[in-house]
């Protein structure tokens, strides 16, 4: 299953995420952001479950920002995981 989440406070716009039937991560894509951070985010979160994810990834900051790119993957994950 494919999701769009539209991101908010970050850099990056949009993550794209590919779920199996399995609740398992396998493939994600940022819209814009840190190319080398959100590809190596991605990556690093292929074949995790959404719970896996989330509880490593959620609280992550960026900077003066109360939010990052991780932080608003775990966000779109829990917004997928009620969905499913």
């Amino acid at each position: 299953m494919e999701f769009v989440y539209n991101t908010r406070g970050t850099c990056s716009s949009q993550i794209i995420i590919n779920i199996d039937d399995k609740k398992t991560i396998e493939n994600v894509k940022f819209i814009g952001g840190c190319n080398g951070n959100t590809k190596g985010i991605s990556q690093l979160v292929k074949g995790m479950t959404i719970d896996e994810v989330i509880t490593k990834l959620e609280g992550t900051t960026c900077g003066f920002r109360p939010t990052s790119c991780p932080d608003q993957l775990a966000t779109a994950l829990k917004q997928i995981k009620e969905k499913i």
